[in-house]
């Protein structure tokens, strides 16, 4: 039971530095002199941005898989009706 809570605490842990990373986090390092790498803006604007790239993928590969899985069960359901026609 301790390590089920161990994991617990650090999924919880987890969350909460994504979170406050995602608000919060970026603003608070400085970038160094020579560099423009590291930006001092919270990364929202930037997770905004990756599910507006990342959601409409993943629906058009869910939608795929349901057209799949239906083709699938129409070519079952066919199956048997051809096979007693062949019968009689």
């Amino acid at each position: 039971m301790s390590g089920s809570l161990v994991k617990i605490i650090i999924g919880v842990i987890l969350i909460v530095v994504a979170v406050w990373w995602i608000f919060w986090g970026s603003s608070f390092i400085q970038p160094l002199q020579d560099s423009s790498f590291v930006t001092s803006k919270p990364a929202l604007a930037d997770l905004i941005t990756l599910v507006n790239g990342g959601v409409p993928p993943f629906v058009a590969l869910i939608g795929l898989l349901i057209v799949w899985l239906e083709w699938d069960s129409f070519k079952i359901q066919k199956e048997p009706s051809e096979e007693e026609k062949k019968s009689k």
